[in-house]
């Protein structure tokens, strides 16, 4: 259920509504690669997808801009680290006025089995720094998140885990990436599905795939 897409540098002019998908992580080489930064890399394969590297800065982002997966889109990636994540989403909804029906934030959650990919519509931030301060500076919490399982530190024989903070933000396992890799075709589907039907239908075909 893949689309062809196609991709333009800039429209400004043209009036159809505006979705703007964010993925979370920090910035920095020494996050690549680290489970808290799995909305960063979903992003970076859309923005491949659409033929749209994401490297324009603006409003403490990097972001793109044009229309594929069905509608006109805004791709962003906050450079102001996970716990500050709000003040940049918050730019972008006010400068390009998008209807928080429109956002879809992609994020890591260790409540989820590493790979299962969760469709919400709404909800509190369940310990999750960047989705808490979205929420703080739109003062609502009613925007869509696509939430991917990084799962939580495995324990040793006397009950002791990786503190989980260290391990969101240690360097996943060649398994891991491997996983996530072949979730991709399916975060594309639900991306389409959300700007072509709505966060409902999107819920319904994607949660329970995986």
């Amino acid at each position: 259920m893949i689309s062809r897409l196609f991709f333009f540098t800039i429209f400004p002019f043209m009036a159809d509504p505006r979705f703007l998908l964010v993925g979370l992580g920090n910035p920095g080489r020494e996050y690549h690669l680290t489970r808290h930064n799995i909305g960063f890399l979903f992003l970076d394969f859309l923005a491949e997808r659409a033929g749209c590297p994401i490297e324009s800065p603006k409003m403490q982002g990097l972001y793109c801009q044009g229309r594929a997966f069905g509608g006109q889109i805004i791709l962003l990636k906050p450079q102001t680290f996970m716990n500050r994540s709000g003040q940049c989403v918050r730019a972008y909804v006010d400068y390009f006025k998008v209807p928080l029906s429109h956002l879809f934030v992609f994020h890591d959650d260790i409540d989820l089995a590493p790979g299962r990919i969760k469709i919400v519509s709404r909800g509190g931030a369940g310990g999750h720094n960047g989705i808490r301060s979205i929420g703080q500076h739109l003062g609502n919490t009613d925007f869509a998140r696509l939430k991917i399982g990084v799962g939580r530190p495995s324990l040793d024989e006397q009950g002791q885990g990786q503190p989980v903070d260290r391990f969101v933000l240690s360097r996943m396992g060649e398994d891991e990436i491997a996983l996530f890799a072949q979730r991709q075709p399916l975060v594309e589907q639900a991306v389409e599905l959300f700007i072509g039907h709505g966060i409902e239908r999107c819920m319904n075909q994607i949660n329970g795939r995986t």
